[in-house]
Order: C-alpha cells, then sequence, then structure tokens
C-alpha cells in the first residue's frame, strides 16, 4: 500500500487549520503544533519548504507566521508531496535517484511504471482543497474496489 509519510501529514494539517481561518489572517508554527499535536521542529519545516515554494508566505518578527497565499484547490497532492519529499516515485527506478542494480534484468520494469504514471495521475487530479473539505469521517459515497 501506498502509505502517507508522516511530513506529508504535517503540512496537511497545517493547511488544514490555516485554511480554516480568515484570509489574510498569520498562524505561527507554535500555533499548528498546539493545534495538533505535531512535532515543533517537523512542522516548522514543512511550513518552511511550503513557504519556499510559495504556498505560504512567510512574515517575520515578533509577531509573525505564515500565511496562505495559493488557492489550495488549485494545489494537488501529487504538487505538495514533491514540495515536502522531493520527486515521487514508486520504485528507485522510477526516480532520478541513481539506478537499481536489477535494472537490466528486471521483469516488472513495465507494470511498477504504469503503476507509478497511474498514481501519480491520481495524485495530479486530488486538490488539497478537495481533500481537506472531506468530512471528518468516511464519506459513504466513496465505493471500496472490489
Amino acid at each position: 500500500m501506498n502509505r502517507l509519510n508522516r511530513k506529508v501529514e504535517y503540512a496537511l494539517m497545517a493547511l488544514k487549520v490555516m485554511s480554516q481561518k480568515r484570509a489574510g489572517e498569520l498562524t505561527s508554527a507554535k500555533e499548528v503544533v498546539e493545534q495538533t499535536g505535531c512535532p515543533f521542529d517537523a512542522t516548522a519545516r514543512v511550513l518552511q519548504l511550503m513557504a519556499q515554494k510559495e504556498i505560504l508566505r512567510s512574515e517575520q518578527g515578533a509577531y509573525g507566521g505564515y500565511v496562505l497565499v495559493r488557492d489550495l484547490s488549485r494545489v494537488s497532492y501529487y504538487e505538495l508531496s514533491e514540495i515536502i519529499l522531493g520527486e515521487m516515485g514508486l520504485a528507485k527506478c522510477l526516480t532520478s535517484e541513481p539506478s537499481c542494480d536489477l535494472k537490466e534484468k528486471c521483469n516488472i520494469y513495465s507494470p511498477i511504471s504504469n503503476l507509478n504514471r497511474k498514481l501519480m495521475e491520481f495524485y495530479q487530479n486530488v486538490s488539497i482543497g478537495e481533500l481537506l473539505r472531506l468530512k471528518d469521517r468516511v464519506d459513504e459515497r466513496i465505493e471500496a474496489v472490489p
């Protein structure tokens, strides 16, 4: 199963906190941590990464913090994951990392590559805004895959 990374979880939790505020209202890393229970250092780091990629804007000073500057309905789960984790791929051979020793004789490269492409397309089509608007319980309309 493709598991959600903790750092991405922290980013999503921070964005949920920030999305519930008035437009332009600042949120500090401390405030996010207090509301979510996430570790401070990891939360501060994901906030910095999102500010570097202009999802957030950082305001310095004693009363500083972060403010949302991008419409979360225009930020995909894929984009957020790449901001937080770097290049995405199910297997090492599907990223720019040094190639796998088995690549020459690999008999599953093609199907794994196809699965990777389908997952990346799916992630590109899920907006953070849509994800965060979902109810806090499982929506009954979501059907299980047979």
